[in-house]
């Protein structure tokens, strides 16, 4: 792919057009929200990049409506909808292992494969870029993703045994992604507590500050509304000891990541598993946002298969995502599809900050490579959904294998060329931010 680059005056107008698009409504509505996320994408070319999926798609639908490698089955797996990266770290899975995987599933939907391959692709361009690194040496990272993105769809095609493949554990781990693991086995569900609430009257709620916001008696009522219908969605395997449900406290939430401007959220405290103060559990709801990948697959099959985006999020996150958090599930409120899950304290996002020799680089993109694959090929005919009804990873080892040598080159030309357009619209959207450009901030 060549990337054509238009005039900075005619691409600031697509970047503005897209942007009103996927955020004009919610932008009006939190504008302040808005003002606080474009500060942080104005930060660098990745954070960007990071926050402008829904321009990357206009782009992608624009220069490529079909591709190399994509068929009837390819072309409509479940997608990640925002890999790049940064959107890798820890959870502890319903089993209680501590796993290294890909993370925040807000945009997933069904797509074309390479989609995620290509934005995930970008991103180390960009990332190589910022550390400093030559094109070649670029061009060395996306064929080492690419290749390792191979062999895993490749093995587990041909019926590779878990023990072959195994998830990224404590065991199984190495470099960064093992300092990660090490990291989230230092964290505590008392230390998340301790930094959300306080005990009052021998019982925990909610302390202030923080971002908490005190609701008002009928924002509350709402909530707890929304948060019984949540319950109905949960798999049996969590309903185990019902007490663990009973709400303790309930507050509004400020200050959440760079995709959610603008989305209305709550912290719920629950009772945990036990009795005692340190087993009490923080759940989040907050209204699940429209996927960008979703203004551009126009397949009714798949926009039908979804009551609302909540639970779009839930179900592609349980496709995608082996042993998925077991407090999961979706709800409505205010007639909005809701997104309900586990404020983890198990949580640690993978840190490139201090991954700069590019021997180091190159195993940890090897590594999400590998990830990566094995989140495609979880979602198939075997995920217990019907919308993707045939073995994801034998049909992308098939599509891959009918031009082997074609298939790492297509991701490092798309790497570059997407790289330099997302470096040249980061200079593009900070001009137009700080100029008043951006209508309704």
């Amino acid at each position: 792919m060549s990337v054509h680059q238009p005039p900075a005056g005619e691409r600031g107008e697509e970047i503005l057009a897209v942007f009103g698009t996927a955020f004009g409504e919610l932008l009006a509505a939190d504008p302040a929200a808005f003002r606080v996320k474009f500060r942080k994408m104005a930060a660098s070319a990745f954070a960007f990049y990071r926050g402008s999926a829904s321009l990357f798609y206009a782009d992608l639908e624009r220069e490529q409506h079909s591709g190399p490698y994509l068929d009837d089955r390819t072309g409509r797996v479940w997608i990640h909808g925002d890999l790049h990266a940064e959107n890798f770290g820890t959870y502890m899975d319903s089993n209680g292992r501590l796993i290294f995987n890909v993370n925040d599933f807000d945009e997933a939907y069904v797509g074309p494969f390479t989609w995620d391959l290509k934005r995930l692709s970008a991103s180390l361009a960009l990332i190589g870029y910022t550390k400093a690194l030559s094109d070649e040496q670029i061009t060395g990272l996306v064929r080492v993703f690419a290749a390792a993105y191979r062999e895993r769809v490749h093995a587990l095609a041909t019926g590779a045994k878990n023990d072959e493949v195994p998830p990224f554990t404590l065991d199984t781990a190495e470099g960064p992604l093992l300092e990660a693991l090490h990291s989230a086995r230092s964290l505590t569900r008392f230390g998340l507590l301790d930094s959300m609430t306080e005990i009052r009257d021998f019982e925990r709620r909610f302390a202030g500050g923080g971002g908490a916001v005190e609701l008002d008696a009928a924002t509350r009522y709402k909530v707890l509304a929304a948060f019984d219908g949540y319950l109905e969605t949960l798999p049996e395997s969590s309903l185990d000891r019902p007490d663990s449900y009973r709400v303790k406290d309930v507050v509004g939430r400020r200050g959440i990541g760079i995709g959610s401007a603008g989305l209305p959220s709550y912290n719920i405290l629950l009772e945990g598993n036990s009795d005692a103060l340190e087993n009490d559990v923080v759940i989040y709801l907050k209204q699940a946002q429209t996927p960008a990948v979703s203004r551009h697959v126009t397949d009714e099959r798949v926009r039908s298969y979804f009551h609302h985006e909540g639970h779009r999020t839930v179900i592609s996150q349980r496709a995608l995502q082996a042993h998925a958090d077991p407090w999961l599930g979706w709800t409505e409120l205010d007639g909005s599809g809701q997104l309900v899950a586990e404020v983890s304290p198990y949580a640690v996002d993978l840190d490139w900050s201090d991954i700069d020799d590019p021997e180091e680089i190159a195993a940890v993109v090897a590594d999400l490579g590998r990830a990566t694959a094995a989140m495609h090929a979880a979602a198939d005919d075997e995920s217990g959904h019907a919308l993707v009804p045939f073995c994801t990873e034998r049909a992308i080892d098939a599509a891959i294998a009918a031009d082997e040598d074609g298939f790492g080159e297509l991701l490092v030309d798309f790497a570059h060329d997407y790289g330099a357009r997302a470096r040249a619209d980061h200079q593009i959207f900070v001009d137009l931010f700080r100029n008043g450009r951006i209508p309704g901030l």
